[in-house]
């Protein structure tokens, strides 16, 4: 399970970043002292970056060490399988109503989708679907706050914040790994992408 701090940004955070690669493109993670306080998606890395800085100004890039290293290829699998949960902390930063929709959001099991309205009744907001959707657009911790499981009352896709394409291909591969034996097949793939020679 992702363990998980909502708390507010403290001007003297330090906050350290990391950019990989994916099969959805690029991944930036970016690290407080109390855990992933950011979790970009991305075509362009100095896009990612900009970005960022405009969350965390005084964000700065990691040394190039073996810490740097394992932090994003953990974090880049998780993204390559979401549904194996994410065991690092975050440090979420939001206000109230947005942690209210992040932690209802964190509740929706991975392969499964619910609404905009859906949420808002689930945090005792019903009439606050828009609210829901801006919360969701404002999320900048990607995959491990899963707002791309909330969808329209049709089931259509909505806006995400990374693109639907990236919305489609982490719902389909969800929904993938919920067929027998589907998991498995997903992780023995990674592996095989990500095997060090």
């Amino acid at each position: 399970m992702t363990r998980t701090t909502f708390s507010f940004a403290s001007v003297g955070d330090s906050i350290r970043f990391g950019i990989g690669k994916c099969s959805l493109g690029f991944v930036l993670v970016a690290v407080s002292e109390r855990g992933i306080c950011a979790l970009f998606l991305g075509d362009e890395p100095d896009i990612l970056i900009d970005e960022l800085r405009s969350c965390f100004p005084h964000a700065r890039p990691f040394d190039e060490n073996r810490e740097c290293k394992n932090l994003l290829a953990h974090v880049a699998g998780f993204v390559e399988a979401p549904f194996l949960g994410l065991d690092l902390p975050l440090d979420v930063h939001g206000t109230l109503f947005q942690q209210r929709v992040w932690q209802a959001l964190c509740k929706i099991p991975a392969g499964a989708t619910v609404s905009y309205a859906e949420i808002a009744k689930r945090i005792g907001a019903p009439n606050g679907a828009y609210a829901v959707g801006q919360a969701c657009a404002s999320n900048v911790i990607a995959v491990a706050i899963p707002c791309h499981r909330v969808v329209r009352k049709d089931g259509a896709l909505a806006g995400y914040r990374w693109g639907l394409t990236r919305k489609r291909a982490l719902l389909e591969r969800e929904a993938q790994s919920r067929a027998p034996g589907g998991s498995d097949d997903l992780i023995e793939k990674y592996r095989r992408a990500n095997r060090n020679d």
